[in-house]
């Protein structure tokens, strides 16, 4: 399976030796014929052996060409306090390299302002899990809402909160609770209700869609400052005579209107049969006076809608075209359905945009976001590790 995400080669390390403290060059190329803006550059612990233990990859620090310092995250996805991997953003100009230096210093505590990503567990709103980064932000229903006596709820879909401000908003808006009217940074104007509303999933099988309840447990693995990586544990659900329980990891990136989407399908199979494959589907709410478009050779579907008396707005799911069926409408939704392999996640980039956001004035501007995307995917950055 192709993988969605940024890969990395790691060339060549080496040691240096001497009084100066041991730096690390790190060469960034992108092939791409497009300028690349905040592209986010993922450096495994393993390449950065020579200058740091992964217990300290948090205090390497990142310097660019002209010297200027990156803000960087280290990032333990597994818990055991030992790094996997570091993170910084960049830009590049079409089939740009770029050279940045990587060295041990003190421990950087980044601000309040530094931060661009941000997401929790919402107790006091029906269990609901919440994220955002500085473009947009989402939610997605807990155990809570299922029961709730003025108006329960059971989906599995993603909601939307438009934004039109940098900043991040999510606490606040929960603490005034007035979030469903627009005070000059945006507001949720929209309603994912049962659907997949604006990226959900589910298993496609037997010419139907079977979803989740639910959330039932919460995780954050990764807290910012630039990426935010949490999951979300559903309960076993049908699936036409097979049950299954998912668990679905979100990685959430600053400077991005679309967040990667990873999940994870077990057991999929109907009692004594083995399935070598699983076919899912991630979907959008179809909106009456919405237009959608499908492009499988780049792996896109996307929608294009109004929202009463506050403009319009884009949503998108991209994946590998490799892996993409087809696309149907069913239960209310635009669905994309594709194929992967028995035991490993199903991989998609789901996410909107808004056009009093300032960065998407029309429809034409979205698409053009979006293919921009998909081509970004498609032809991940190239790193390579040398001794400075």
């Amino acid at each position: 399976m192709q993988r969605l995400v940024f890969t990395i080669v790691a060339l060549g390390i080496a040691g240096t030796a001497g009084a100066q403290a041991p730096a690390l060059r790190v060469v960034v190329r992108s092939d791409l014929d497009a300028t690349r803006t905040e592209e986010m550059v993922e450096v495994p612990a393993a390449a950065l052996a020579a200058i740091a233990r992964p217990a300290d990859l948090a205090k390497v620090r990142v310097h660019d060409d002209q010297g200027r310092e990156l803000v960087a995250q280290a990032v333990d996805l597994d818990g055991d306090a030992a790094f996997e991997q570091l993170l910084f953003l960049a830009d590049f100009a079409p089939r740009q390299s770029r050279t940045f230096t990587l060295s041990l210093g003190e421990r950087r505590v980044w601000k309040r302002e530094d931060f661009r990503v941000y997401g929790r567990f919402v107790r006091e709103r029906h269990d609901d899990f919440a994220w955002e980064n500085d473009r947009v932000a989402h939610r997605m229903y807990g155990q809570d809402l299922e029961t709730w006596d003025l108006e329960p709820l059971t989906g599995s879909g993603v909601d939307v909160w438009t934004k039109r401000t940098r900043r991040l908003v999510l606490n606040d808006w929960y603490m005034t609770d007035t979030y469903h009217e627009d005070h000059g940074e945006g507001a949720d104007f929209y309603s994912a209700g049962r659907t997949r509303g604006c990226g959900g999933s589910g298993i496609w099988r037997d010419g139907r869609l079977w979803v989740s309840r639910n959330f039932r447990k919460s995780r954050v693995l990764a807290a910012g400052p630039i990426r935010l990586v949490f999951e979300l544990d559903y309960e076993p659900f049908d699936t036409g005579g097979a049950s299954v329980a998912e668990t679905k990891r979100v990685t959430v990136d600053a400077g991005r209107n679309l967040d990667r989407f990873e999940s994870r399908y077990r057991p999929y199979r109907r009692p004594g049969q083995g399935e070598p494959e699983v076919t899912w589907a991630a979907g959008i709410k179809k909106h009456p006076a919405s237009v959608s478009r499908f492009e499988k050779a780049q792996g896109t579907l996307r929608t294009w809608e109004p929202i009463e008396k506050n403009g319009s707005f884009g949503c998108a799911v991209v994946m590998a075209p490799a892996q993409l069926l087809e696309t149907v409408e069913a239960d209310g939704n635009h669905l994309a359905v594709a194929k992967t392999a028995t035991g490993q996640p199903a991989v998609y980039y789901a996410g909107f945009g808004w056009d009093r956001s300032g960065d998407f004035p029309d429809l034409a501007a979205w698409d053009r976001y979006v293919e921009d995307f998909a081509r970004r995917v498609a032809s991940p950055l190239r790193v390579e590790v040398q001794a400075k």
